[in-house]
């Protein structure tokens, strides 16, 4: 496990040194630099742009540049924005937090509601429960999140029950810590559901088909002509077997933390990562976007390995070795 494990860490590092140079080209190979837009000011001298770029390295060739911004990630500095004049680590670990609250708050829904119904939907195949849980997950797929999104911001907007947007009341400084989680929560409720829904029925149809196939399983008939009650049957063997291959997903949900409340966030007007990113790459703020895009495809391998490592831990028939 320790070889394996090395050397799959040698390969995170090698992938995420591809994807940076990958999205460094991209940012370098459409026109324009973020200084572009200085250059339209007349109040601002093309000898003090100039002298920007210099200071930045943009005046240098684009392998150049990329050299420089990976020395500077190896001594632990992400480099400076030049849309919000600050850096790059600040302004990241100000928006992280927020953008972390409400996806692990999606992640908590989705996990704890779909794992449920899906076991409850094989219980019940071909029933009414059964094909109502399947409409309902088919419908969910077919939604777009950002029409979703828009068609509850509308409702709730008629009703007045929920706030429409942002992550704190005007007054939240005034409340007590308890008013605050409250209202917390109500700012969290339409994109937490979004966010959650789609993810929600996929899921929630995964573990309907694990538990199914393992329902069928000739270890099960054995149980039962043991006479095992059923909830032990269920609860104990077979769910347990259902469960293993969805720890694989959890690798990706690392990800999704935050990457997948991006388009949300920016709709919701939830002050996290993804109307940041909009906002550098519109900019060409290349610090900003790299850190991004390292950070997110970071949290997606190492989240990758976790994932092969704890099936690993809960299945004894899977093994790594080196090959």
């Amino acid at each position: 496990m320790i070889v394996y494990v090395l050397t799959r860490l040698l390969i995170v590092l090698g992938l995420l040194l591809g994807i940076s140079f990958l999205t460094f080209w991209l940012m370098h190979a459409t026109p324009g630099n973020f200084f572009d837009a200085l250059k339209m000011n007349p109040q601002i001298s093309q000898d003090t742009i100039k002298h920007y770029e210099q200071i930045y390295g943009l005046d240098k060739p684009f392998l150049a540049q990329y050299w420089n911004w990976l020395k500077q990630v190896c001594r632990g500095e992400l480099g400076y924005s030049f849309y919000y004049n600050v850096p790059v680590s600040t302004l990241i670990l100000g928006r992280l937090g927020n953008t972390f609250i409400l996806s692990f708050a999606a992640l908590l829904v989705t996990w704890l509601l779909a794992i449920p119904l899906g076991v409850w939907a094989a219980l019940n195949y071909q029933r009414f429960a059964d094909k109502v849980l399947s409409f309902i997950s088919f419908a969910a797929f077919s939604t777009p999140t950002f029409f979703l999104a828009m068609l509850l911001l509308y409702m709730f907007s008629q009703w007045g029950i929920l706030p429409l947007g942002g992550m704190h009341s005007a007054n939240y400084d005034e409340l007590s810590w308890a008013a605050k989680m409250v209202d917390l929560i109500k700012h969290l409720v339409i994109p937490t559901f979004v966010l959650s829904l789609a993810s929600m029925a996929s899921l929630q149809r995964i573990m309907r088909g694990n538990m199914l196939a393992v329902l069928r399983q000739p270890y099960i008939t054995a149980a039962r002509a043991k006479g095992l009650p059923e909830n032990r049957i269920i609860y104990k063997h077979a769910l347990k077997n259902a469960f293993n291959p969805l720890v694989t997903l959890l690798g990706y949900e690392l990800s999704g933390l935050l990457s997948g409340a991006a388009l949300i966030e920016i709709i919701c007007s939830w002050p996290g990562l993804g109307s940041l990113m909009l906002t550098a790459v519109r900019s060409k703020d290349v610090y900003v976007v790299m850190a991004n895009l390292i950070l997110v495809s970071f949290l997606l391998l190492i989240g990758n390995l976790l994932a092969d490592i704890a099936l690993a831990r809960l299945d004894p028939r899977i093994r790594y070795a080196k090959s």
